[in-house]
């Protein structure tokens, strides 16, 4: 499939599941959950949701709850995304923000060792 139309499709997923998320689902492990990018495969068969949680400590329940609603997820995002076949979709969480402020704590640190 053509990479632009790939990538117009990841950042409508980003949107729709973002918004399902906010709007439609009623348990409230899911309801602080940051949709920070979709990686769909060529085929369209499966698309990985990469999510942040607010609260560390429930990282792996949300996760579990994600992954456990992600069927209706689907079927609501069928709805909204015009796509002749809806990929099922695997929530993962998206540690790069933690690295990166891994990261700029060390440059940090490595600035306040140099004066």
């Amino acid at each position: 499939m053509n990479h632009i139309k790939l990538e117009r499709l990841n950042s409508n997923f980003v949107k729709e599941i973002s918004f399902i998320l906010q709007n439609e689902i009623k348990d409230e492990d899911i309801k602080f959950v940051t949709v920070t990018g979709c990686d769909i495969t060529s085929d369209l068969s499966f698309c990985k949701v990469y999510v942040t949680v607010l609260d560390q400590a429930k990282k792996e329940s949300t996760l579990e709850a994600l992954n456990g609603a992600s069927s209706f997820i689907r079927s609501v995002l069928s709805q909204r995304v015009e796509i002749r076949h809806t990929p099922e979709l695997r929530f993962l969480y998206d540690d790069s923000i933690e690295y990166g402020n891994r990261i700029e704590n060390k440059i940090k640190e490595l600035k306040e060792q140099d004066k």
